[in-house]
């Protein structure tokens, strides 16, 4: 999945200097790629669950450390302790052609602009501050343009999944539902999961409930010819190579029940 949406524009906006053609860094799953910056990171976000770039978030560090799995190519943008902001090109390859990349200040795309107080470290700010944080961050992808990841349809209700975008320890799901059904639809519950196995075969088939840390404009009913999209927000989790995501959709006081499977 390709997207090239980041959470970093929620808290600044981008001086951005004459733009420059992006470097493009190569990475798989079996080596670690190390990303030496001039300043400490900050904070660090790919575009795509298929690329994980792990930093020190309890402890400022001036190195990073990338991993990929096969897909599309996808992005990195990284914000240093002095403010200076950098973005290149990801991009899954069985060859690297470089294990350590040393990273000059003039390689910059420009330094960030404070639009508001954020705490710079959401797992040591208060709660009202986190779910301050995302409020904010659940609005913009909401106003952000649509994709679609996966869809599913049972009878005349639509479940889709429109975004999943990572931010720091935190991963965003952006989800629409769709009533066309002649009746309005009362949510039970929508639950997330992550699902190993074949659902047919009960015996090798697990799931995993992923809690919700924040939910953000959750309807509790969806009336007939009207859709809502809302955010989930949910402790970071990279799928493994037989693992799915699973959303399930279950009518209150109803037997309508929409499950939705993808593995990207």
């Amino acid at each position: 999945m390709k997207t090239f949406i980041t959470l970093l524009l929620l808290a600044f906006t981008i001086s951005i200097q004459a733009q420059k053609p992006l470097d493009t860094i190569y990475a798989n799953d079996r080596k670690n790629v190390a990303l030496f910056f001039p300043n400490p990171i900050r904070q660090g976000i790919t575009g795509a669950s298929h690329f994980v770039f792990t930093y020190n978030r309890e402890k400022e560090q001036y190195f990073g450390l990338l991993q990929a799995k096969p897909g599309t190519e996808s992005n990195l943008l990284a914000v240093t302790s002095d403010g200076k902001v950098y973005s290149y090109i990801l991009k899954y390859a069985d060859k690297l052609p470089k294990l350590n990349y040393f990273i000059h200040e003039d390689e910059s795309i420009g330094n960030e602009s404070p639009l508001m107080d954020i705490p710079k470290a959401k797992n040591t700010a208060s709660n009202e501050d986190r779910t301050a944080y995302y409020q904010r961050a659940s609005e913009y992808l909401l106003r952000s343009g649509s994709e679609t990841i996966a869809t599913k349809r049972k009878e005349g209700i639509r479940l889709r999944l429109r975004k999943m975008v990572y931010d720091a320890s935190e991963v965003y799901l952006v989800i629409e539902v769709r009533n066309k059904s002649g009746i309005n639809f009362e949510i039970d519950y929508l639950n997330v999961y992550r699902t190993n196995g074949n659902n047919k075969r009960k015996a090798s088939f697990q799931r995993l409930e992923q809690e919700a840390m924040y939910k953000h404009k959750m309807s509790k009913s969806i009336a007939n010819g009207q859709s809502q999209r809302f955010v989930f927000v949910l402790p970071k989790f990279v799928l493994g190579d037989n693992e799915k995501l699973m959303l399930e959709l279950k009518e209150l006081n109803g037997s309508r029940n929409v499950v939705l499977e993808s593995n990207f």
